[in-house]
Parts: structure tokens; sequence; C-alpha cells
């Protein structure tokens, strides 16, 4: 990571989380009011291989001590109402504000990846994982409807890993090497701003449900 991407990744983290900070609060009470605690979701992430991390969310679906793995149809019925609207507004994702403080995550860059992925496919990880992983991304906003509607269609967690790591993996993995082949501040600009107007009131792509958390 460069410098000058570091500090746009910190000075908007800050101006960011100087505004959202009321919004994290209200929705951290709503949930504790409505699902009751935790109201934040810690799953550990891989910033580069063997170098995990905490990854924080606020939680989305009922708790199961025994959950793993990527989320497809076979959790649907674990998510909360009230975590329904955070998936598609995508304000689950607000405490990840301090991943990137923390230097976990970028605002840019390939979604962080769950370590069995990593270890199952170091050669992949370890060309994808150079670009410090990020909140959105070129494969984030080019694949994941697509994503969407294929883990959708899994009735288990093992027909959800199987397409996961079949159809999901390589395609994505293909579209980070791109980004990291020609990333530039302007780019990940332009990106954060597309991200912006998928979630954004009023969107007709934000309105769209995501299935993993």
């Amino acid at each position: 990571m460069t410098p000058g991407k570091r500090l746009m990744d910190i000075g908007l983290a800050l101006v960011l989380g100087t505004f959202l900070l009321p919004v994290l609060a209200i929705l951290m009470l709503v949930i504790a009011l409505r699902d009751g605690r935790p109201v934040l979701y810690g799953s550990e992430r891989m910033r580069a291989p063997g170098r995990p991390f905490t990854l924080w969310k606020l939680r989305t679906m009922t708790v199961d001590a025994a959950d793993s793995g990527v989320s497809g149809g076979d959790k649907a019925a674990r998510i909360t109402p009230t975590g329904r609207l955070l998936r598609r507004t995508r304000l689950d994702e607000l405490p990840q504000l301090w991943n990137i403080l923390r230097g976990d995550l970028s605002f840019v860059g390939p979604r962080p990846p769950l370590r069995q992925y990593v270890e199952r496919f170091p050669a992949l990880y370890a060309e994808v994982l150079q670009s410090r992983p990020g909140v959105t991304g070129l494969a984030t906003l080019t694949y994941h409807r697509h994503e969407e509607r294929l883990l959708a269609r899994c009735a288990t967690a093992a027909e959800t890993d199987a397409v996961y790591a079949r159809a999901c993996i390589p395609r994505k993995a293909r579209l980070d090497l791109i980004y990291r082949q020609n990333r530039t501040l302007c780019w990940d600009l332009v990106l954060i701003a597309r991200t912006a107007g998928r979630v954004l009131p009023g969107s007709h792509v934000g309105a769209r449900a995501r299935p993993g958390r």
C-alpha cells in the first residue's frame, strides 16, 4: 500500500466516522433491543497469508456457535429482520471503519477471505493479497450480484462451500488482480463513488439483499 492510499484511507475513515458514529450508536441500540446481544459480529479474516485479523460487522444473524464458512441460502433463515435492512444498505459494515484505521483494511481492495480458503488456495491468495483487503473493490462491484444468485440457491453448507470455491473464488481473483495491476488513487475514488451510488437511499441496486456476512 502506498503512503498516499493509506493517508486517504485514514482521512476518509476519520471524516466518515465523525458523521456516522451517532448512526452506529443508534443501530447498536436497535440491535440490542430487538435481537439481543451481542450487537457486533467478529469474523476471522486474512489480511495476508499467515496474517489473520478480526473483521467487525453489526450482527445480522441469530447466533450459532457452530457457524463457519461463507453464507448462502443455507443460512438465509438465520438473518434477522433488522439484519436484512442492514445488509441491504451495507450499514452492517460501519464497524469496519475501525478495521481501516487499524490498517487491517483499505476502503478499496479484495474482500478479505476466510482462513480456510487461503489455506486451500495458497498460490492464488498469495497473489490476490498483495493488495490490502478492502471494504469494496472491483470484484465486489462487478461480480457480487452474480455471486449472490449462485449462493442463494445452495441448500446446505457443503453445497455453498463447493459453489463458492469452484465458481466464485477464481472469478473474483481475476478481477482483484486486474485491480492490482491498474490501481490508482483516482480509480479508488471512482470505485468508492460507485459503491456509494449503489447503497444510497433510492438506489435500485442497493435494494438487493446480500447473501453472506
